[in-house]
């Protein structure tokens, strides 16, 4: 019989990881302390922009690259199998990404040229884009997004396809010894048995893990959208100072998002509303005096240097984690799926995952 596996938490990388390990054979659960794919989680997975792509790569370390990198590369296809086999839309298209100034123009093309990504400078751009020709626009045309309410539900379908057990509206106990797990006990006095364990709870992670984890480096971010649905829509992602607008396939527009450290509170404020109305109007000023159709927020899970922890525990030994993606959940999803399985399988990796390793002394 093959090797059964438990994956706690069932966001976009416990879905991910548990298609891989179905992959390769293994009989999966997935434990999830809401409803997968649920728009009233609070989670990051179905509330972020779904950008496949790292926004400022070059501000980034080598190590985050790769996994975001290899997730780009990786998208097209897993989203064509997903729609295939479930019939389900996953709202990926090729949008193309529009940074405007001001930004790091060296920098940038130094990094574009050294990871063979296109682009072209722009000294005009849509018509409907507010800019002041300070520097000209770095144009990137083969960037892509998924829609990630339509992506989790297609892969919350393919779990079920194939005999993934979904536990759901399910709360694991933190764990509170080292040594190696037989059973994990919900709170409500469930006993989960499994030959091995991953943790993908992305924000809550620490909270499962800090009696046997304590350098684990993760906490929750909250990050507020808006969504709007213009006349006349953009026809490509804009990013500027540190603000996305994205370009649904049916005429829709997500502008956001902050960086909010404020626990674990999924509210949405009206100050906040009015900030993003105002930058969204900035640099797209056909917006304002149009209605603000939808509100709401997600919590990312923040972690230094958006360098998440993918690593078999170093003492207990059938555990594993795969969490800490902060911003790029979806984006490094693929990549951290398949080194979190290769490790599992104590395979050859196929990138370099020291610098993803938890070291506990």
């Amino acid at each position: 019989m093959s090797e059964h596996v438990v994956i706690v938490g069932g966001g976009i990388v416990g879905c991910m990881t548990a298609m891989a390990l179905v992959d390769r054979g293994y009989r999966v659960t997935i434990v999830e302390r809401n409803q997968i794919a649920s728009q009233t989680s609070g989670e990051s997975s179905w509330a972020g922009g779904g950008i496949v792509f790292p926004l400022l790569p070059w501000m980034y370390s080598e190590p985050v690259n790769q996994l975001t990198g290899y997730g780009a590369k990786s998208y097209q296809q897993i989203c064509e199998r997903l729609e295939r086999e479930t019939g389900l839309p996953t709202g990926f298209i090729n949008s193309g990404f529009l940074l405007l100034p001001p930004y790091d123009q060296a920098a940038a093309i130094r990094w574009c040229e050294d990871h063979h990504q296109s682009y072209e400078l722009l000294d005009k751009v849509d018509g409907q884009l507010a800019t002041n020709n300070e520097q000209p626009s770095l144009w990137m045309p083969e960037v892509c997004q998924a829609r990630p309410p339509y992506l989790m539900k297609a892969l919350r379908q393919w779990l079920v396809q194939n005999n993934v057990n979904l536990l759901e509206q399910t709360e694991l106990c933190p764990l509170d010894e080292i040594k190696p797990l037989t059973t994990w006990k919900t709170l409500d006095g469930l006993e989960i048995k499994a030959d091995k364990f991953i943790v993908t709870s992305g924000a809550w992670s620490f909270q499962l893990l800090k009696s046997v984890a304590d350098a684990l480096n993760i906490k929750p971010m909250r990050g507020q959208i808006l969504l709007y649905q213009p006349t006349q829509n953009l026809k490509q992602i804009v990013y500027k100072d540190g603000f996305y607008m994205i370009p649904r396939a049916d005429g829709q527009l997500l502008a956001g998002s902050t960086l909010e450290d404020v626990g674990f509170d999924t509210s949405v404020t009206e100050e906040v509303k009015a900030e993003l109305a105002a930058k969204a109007e900035s640099i797209m000023p056909s917006l304002k005096g149009l209605p603000i159709i939808k509100h709401w927020s997600g919590l990312r899970p923040g972690t230094p240097d958006n360098l998440p922890t993918i690593s078999a525990h170093p003492q207990i030994h059938n555990l594993y984690l795969n969490t800490g993606h902060f911003r790029y959940g979806l984006t490094m999803a693929p990549a951290s799926a398949r080194l979190v399985s290769e490790l599992m399988a104590g395979e050859k990796s196929f990138i370099d995952a020291s610098p993803f390793a938890l070291a506990i002394d």
